[in-house]
């Protein structure tokens, strides 16, 4: 099992934190099984093109919760065709009509109820997917600028369970991936709605357990 002791955390994070693609490239020369997350929110295009460039088959990890919008449904077909995704998509074990006939429609953030749907629709089909695809590495999107939480974090560490999670975007600002979408001619979509999150600087919990 990979630790801290096997990797020099502070020297990777110091060298490599700032350089995006050199970090992807190190991850990759780990000789490890790696996925790349993503939910297709705006900007997602970079990390995707990013990794894809190093490794082409690289197993892209998708947790598809069932509310998406339209456009962020056709922006996934159109950046699984131009980039030739290895596109692994997890659903809820129950479909959004399924859940919406029984429950009602998504509880508000101060709902006691809103606990149980981010964990149905979200955290329950991302730990199934970790169990299934069983990585050694872990490509994230998140950014610094994200959340308070995530501004506490390093591009690379590791969990209680040995996994590195590598975020070469961290220190990125929209302006950085604004910049790298023009340079390679990728798509972008900004329609995009996380119901787990409700507003855009709260966590959903996935990045606080794992």
């Amino acid at each position: 099992m990979t630790n801290e002791k096997a990797l020099d955390l502070d020297a990777i994070n110091r060298d490599l934190g700032h350089s995006a693609e050199e970090l992807v490239r190190w991850a990759l020369s780990l000789d490890k099984k790696a996925i790349c997350t993503t939910n297709f929110r705006p900007f997602e295009a970079v990390i995707l093109h990013m990794v894809t460039q190093v490794q082409p088959d690289i197993p892209i990890v998708w947790m598809d919760n069932g509310y998406n919008t339209d456009a962020t449904y056709r922006f996934v077909d159109e950046v699984k065709k131009r980039l030739g995704l290895n596109l692994i998509t997890y659903l809820p074990k129950r479909s959004r009509a399924h859940r919406e006939a029984v429950d009602g429609p998504t509880p508000a953030l101060d709902d006691p109820r809103h606990e149980a749907f981010t964990e149905e629709v979200k955290l329950e089909p991302f730990t199934r997917a970790l169990r299934e695809t069983s990585p050694g590495v872990w490509f994230t999107a998140l950014r610094a600028s994200d959340t308070a939480v995530r501004a506490t974090m390093e591009p690379v560490s590791i969990n209680q369970d040995g996994l590195i999670k590598v975020a070469p975007l961290l220190h990125w600002s929209s302006k950085d991936l604004y910049e790298y979408l023009q340079a390679h001619d990728l798509p972008n979509e900004f329609d995009y709605v996380d119901p787990t999150k409700g507003e855009e600087n709260r966590e959903c919990g996935l990045h606080l357990q794992h």
